[in-house]
């Protein structure tokens, strides 16, 4: 609210009339849009003292294509901690399905009847203001009014609309665009991340002040980043951690040339490659050493494989299949769908105002033609690591579908000097991974974490943003 004056000259009397009325002008374009966005409470969550936010963003008004986020102030002192941005790949799955409901975000639905959220003791948003977008549109609530956008997406278009999201957000919630602004992601955001980087690197420095985004760096993990060396690590890896048959190995390194794209292998090699899949479809390509998923609920999880010649029930009847040590479950996406999936759920979070005609899912099934992708996100890292980015690139170590193999041969391809070689990090006594640092990008693994760090070792990957965030060194000795 704000004050108006209305001056009145009545027979030579000036009369002032002070009214309330709203004013953006008075405090900042968009604080009524911020409000409307904002989420009080949802089902089934426990109480919290930071303020959340969630709903649309318009990128393109002509043919009402509108991006979905959910945003989390962070626990203590929002207005001096930096901004960052996650993203999930696919391309075609969303940042909040993974990213905030199973990784790094505040909340975690639970298997219940009713809804139910867990506290996520190891939040992002204890070390940032955390910012979700599910992108491109046809990924989870993200929509878009004209049909024929679904047959043209790409790199490209996802890149284009993720930074007039920004733009857009920005002026929604002014209050933010001072801060230290970073971007981070997993898997296909290896694509994602770079490329969005490298608009906003272009657009600031051709920029008016009102579009100038405060753009420090970038961390991307289990990445897919060249399609050479990605492929070549996946077959080598799955060898080593004896996944898959010497002959089998031998078959495919001596037929296959990865040098070419996987779809234009010949049917030699894809015969060979379809052996090599068929192993994952009894353990967890993205997390080798963890239990499956069986449910009745629901086959939400990535591409859940069906094991052949095995029940499902009696297998279930053991109690340590659903468990881990450290609190993993393997069916937390069913939890996750059947809560976004929730009319209740849906109102709180101002989502699916449109009425989609499909349920929400993990990975969207109306995405089955990509326009774009180049074989290599090399140049654009080289870019960004001119352009005065910080970069770092991070591996989970028993992630088979992106695995720490094909992200070395892949950082050896840069030709960066080294600054500081393999050393191990520390988690208070124990090692959390080694990490290298070259002129420009620092490399980081983190030990026993799968296709998802924070899943996986949430305490570890929460250490990692941290020091990311300041630019401090992984401590080198217990502590």
């Amino acid at each position: 609210m704000g004050l108006c004056s209305i001056i009145i000259n009545l027979n030579g009397f000036i009369l002032l009339i002070l009214v309330v009325c709203w004013n953006k002008q008075v405090y900042g374009y968009g604080v009524t849009e911020q409000e409307e966005d904002r989420v009080y409470e949802l089902p089934g969550q426990p109480l919290v003292n930071f303020k959340q936010y969630s709903g649309y963003i318009t990128v393109n008004e002509s043919h009402g294509r509108a991006l979905f986020y959910w945003f989390f102030e962070s626990y203590d002192q929002p207005q001096q901690k930096p901004l960052l941005l996650w993203l999930n790949g696919g391309p075609g799955c969303s940042s909040i399905g993974y990213g905030e409901a199973e990784e790094l975000g505040p909340f975690f639905p639970q298997n219940s009847t009713q809804p139910k959220l867990k506290l996520n003791p190891y939040s992002w948003n204890k070390a940032a203001n955390l910012l979700f977008l599910e992108s491109p549109v046809g990924v989870g609530f993200s929509y878009t009014n004209t049909t024929s956008d679904i047959q043209e997406l790409g790199d490209t278009i996802t890149a284009k609309d993720s930074h007039t999201f920004l733009i857009n957000w920005f002026k929604r919630f002014p209050q933010f665009k001072s801060h230290d602004f970073y971007i981070a992601g997993e898997s296909y955001a290896g694509h994602y991340v770079p490329q969005l980087s490298e608009l906003i690197l272009d657009n600031n420095h051709n920029s008016s002040e009102e579009d100038y985004i405060n753009f420090k760096g970038i961390m991307i993990g289990n990445a897919l980043l060249d399609d050479e060396t990605d492929q070549k690590g996946m077959i080598e890896y799955a060898w080593d951690h004896a996944v898959i048959s010497d002959g089998l190995y031998h078959n495919i390194t001596t037929i296959c040339n990865f040098s070419h794209p996987i779809q234009n292998q010949t049917d030699e090699c894809n015969t060979e490659l379809n052996k090599y899949f068929d192993v994952y479809k009894i353990i967890d390509m993205y997390s080798l050493y963890t239990p499956m998923c069986f449910s009745n609920i629901s086959n939400t999880r990535r591409e859940s494989p069906v094991i052949k010649g095995a029940n499902p029930r009696a297998l279930s009847k053991f109690d340590g299949w659903h468990r881990y040590l450290a609190g993993y479950d393997p069916c937390a996406s069913d939890y996750t769908a059947a809560y976004l999936n929730r009319p209740e759920v849906q109102k709180a979070l101002h989502a699916n105002v449109t009425n989609i005609s499909y349920p929400w899912s993990h990975c969207s099934n109306n995405i089955s033609f990509w326009n774009d992708s180049p074989v290599s996100m090399l140049p654009v890292l080289k870019k960004l690591i001119a352009g005065g980015l910080r970069v770092w690139v991070y591996s989970g170590d028993t992630d088979g579908r992106i695995p720490v193999t094909a992200t070395r041969y892949t950082l050896k391809k840069l030709g960066l000097p080294i600054v500081q070689d393999w050393t191990p990090w520390y988690t208070s006594r124990q090692v959390g991974g080694w990490n290298i640092v070259y002129d420009g990008l620092t490399f980081v693994t983190i030990r026993g974490a799968g296709h998802q760090v924070p899943t996986f070792t949430p305490k570890q990957a929460l250490q990692l943003i941290r020091h990311f965030l300041v630019n401090k060194k992984l401590p080198q000795h217990p502590i």
